[in-house]
């Protein structure tokens, strides 16, 4: 008879399962989550130490850096008196491309310099080419494509189909390609430009940090793009002196006149001043967002209060007892309330342009037109190759089937 045999021990130990849940599991979670918080603690010191020795270089080239800005912008920027002598296009139409662009940047949330850029390159663009009305949307949703392809987030860039959505199908996308390529070329490829934000940054990073003051600048400045007072004003001065209004309106304290954002014009904000009656009201409906503080709201308080002083300051002094100031009644003085002035019609022509590729098809949908001028242009840039519609400029369109196309339809 065979005697008992006790059961084999496993040198770990009796298991019943493959699957043990071991009391040491809680030490090595421990350990795990010390060993990531050690890993983040490495990465902050990294950044904080990168982010130290950026500072200190930036301060070492700071002066540089602002010289060649300010070259720069001498090179890149657009002639107002180029653009008075375009025959189609008027100033009286710049507020509505403006507003569908202000729609447009704000729909794919790009980033502020987006919009002074691509500004910049339509006003550049318009210096040099004769544009007709009815290709004036069309060079203003190339330089927003350009711009946001050459400083934006590569997810937010719009493509040719959701402008063309946006347009409400008004070219086709051939239209759009051929000219984002003409603008290229008219620019010699030179899309680099200090933008007005660019200029802001530098300013307030000489003091604390206040996003009031941000947005409110901003506001101001964006209400400028609007009017031909300030398309050939360099965005140094522009970005000084929306800095210097935005602070006063805020009743914030000036920089100091030994600093850089002290030497602002004291012209420039006083005409900056006088546009901010009448803003647009996309413009205006963009900054009354709370994340944007608000300051369009802000900006008309303040208006008021200046009218209520101005009023009672003009008013005859009359008895206590009859006295009555009318608080409501709007300011009625034009001078208080200027508007984008409008190009009277003559017959100058550009001397050094050529027509503006591509000509639209000819077709019912665009609706009733605008009696198109001829153009007689002797071009010194090489012509783009486009079909002759020269017979037919009798029944070219107006430049915009709306006044602008809401970013809401996209």
């Amino acid at each position: 008879m065979a005697a008992f045999q006790p059961p084999t021990q496993h040198r770990y130990g009796h298991c019943d399962s493959y699957f043990v849940e071991s009391h040491d599991d809680g030490i090595y979670a421990i350990r795990a989550e010390a060993r990531e918080r050690a890993r983040n603690i490495a990465r902050m010191q990294q950044r904080a130490l990168a982010e130290e020795l950026s500072k200190m270089t930036a301060e070492e080239y700071q002066e540089d850096i602002v010289d060649h800005m300010e070259y720069m912008e001498s090179q890149t920027l657009a002639d107002v008196n180029s653009i008075d002598i375009q025959t189609e296009i008027q100033w009286f139409m710049r507020p509505y491309l403006l507003d569908f662009l202000v729609e447009a940047h704000a729909a794919f949330q790009l980033l502020p310099e987006t919009l002074f850029l691509a500004v910049n390159l339509l006003d550049r663009y318009c210096s040099r080419r004769v544009v007709y009305k009815r290709h004036y949307q069309l060079v203003g949703c190339a330089a927003l494509l350009i711009a946001a392809k050459y400083g934006d987030k590569k997810d937010r860039v719009p493509t040719v189909r959701e402008l063309k959505s946006m347009c409400c199908s008004l070219y086709d996308d051939e239209m759009f390609t051929q000219m984002e390529w003409h603008v290229l070329q008219t620019l010699n490829w030179i899309i680099g430009h200090p933008t007005v934000d660019a200029f802001l940054q530098l300013a307030l990073s000489e003091g604390p940090f206040d996003p009031e003051v941000e947005h409110m600048t901003l506001y101001i400045a964006e209400i400028a793009l609007f009017h031909k007072d300030f398309v050939s004003t360099r965005p140094s001065v522009l970005a000084r002196s929306a800095l210097a209004l935005a602070r006063c309106i805020l009743n914030r304290p000036q920089a100091n006149t030994s600093e850089w954002a002290g030497a602002y014009d004291a012209q420039t904000v006083m005409t900056l001043s006088n546009h901010l009656y009448q803003p647009s009201q996309v413009l205006s409906r963009k900054y009354a967002s709370v994340h944007l503080s608000s300051v369009s709201a802000t900006v008309d308080d303040f208006l008021q209060r200046q009218a209520q002083i101005a009023r009672r300051a003009a008013a005859p002094p009359t008895p206590p007892a009859t006295a009555v100031i009318e608080e409501s009644k709007p300011i009625t003085d034009n001078n208080m309330n200027p508007q984008t002035p409008q190009k009277t019609h003559h017959g100058a022509v550009m001397q050094h342009g050529c027509l503006t590729p591509p000509i639209t098809p000819e077709n019912e949908q665009f609706g009733h037109g605008y009696m198109a001028k001829p153009l007689a242009v002797h071009p010194v840039y090489p012509s783009t190759p486009t079909p002759d519609h020269s017979s037919n400029m009798q029944h070219q369109v107006p430049y915009y089937p709306n006044a602008y196309v809401s970013a809401q339809h996209h």
